[in-house]
């Protein structure tokens, strides 16, 4: 079972609406909006999919790398450096 199953729906409806987001975007985009409202909205979606992000590392060290550090061993080593490699992926995007 994976960290965010608990709140799976939530994620999958906060998607949908980012996914929403996106084909606004593209309408924008199709009808010739004005460049900074096309910004100001990709920069929306941005932010909105950074929440997303945040929430999945967050239930991932709180669950995952929880549970594999009170296991101990290799494993715990493992997802430890595989949530520093997330992390290092956020920060650079």
């Amino acid at each position: 079972m994976h960290g965010y199953s608990a709140d799976k729906q939530a994620y999958l409806t906060r998607l949908r609406r980012i996914e929403g987001q996106i084909r606004g975007l593209q309408r924008m985009v199709e009808d010739d909006a004005y460049c900074i409202d096309v910004l100001t909205q990709v920069s929306a979606a941005t932010r909105a999919l950074q929440a997303v992000a945040l929430g999945l590392l967050e239930e991932h060290i709180s669950h995952c790398v929880a549970d594999a550090i009170s296991s101990g061993g290799p494993e715990a080593d493992a997802k430890v450096k595989e949530a520093s490699a997330a992390i290092a992926r956020l920060v650079r995007s």
